[in-house]
């Protein structure tokens, strides 16, 4: 299980779920589809077609970045970041 922490305005858009939970999955894209499971339609608004993760998301394992092929420990920490643009 990894400890994947999500942004306050992506909970918001998902009533009831939590902005900490413990999900299971040996890389991100395990990990986002065990998130998609807690929260159906999640996983659309961090990945698009190909797959690939959206250009405004980031994705964090354990402070390192990470796409969704990369490796999630047991006990790790992941975390969804929202991109801050503007101009």
């Amino acid at each position: 299980m990894a400890e994947v922490r999500l942004p306050g305005a992506l909970t918001t858009l998902f009533p009831g779920t939590p902005r900490r939970l413990a999900l299971p999955g040996a890389t991100v894209g395990d990990v986002l589809a065990a998130l998609d499971r807690e929260a159906p339609g999640m996983r659309d608004r961090l990945v698009v077609a190909g797959p690939a993760i959206r250009e405004h998301i980031r994705v964090f394992v354990d402070g390192e970045p990470a796409g969704l092929d990369s490796p999630v420990a047991a006990g790790s920490t992941v975390d969804v970041v929202l991109a801050v643009s503007g101009g």
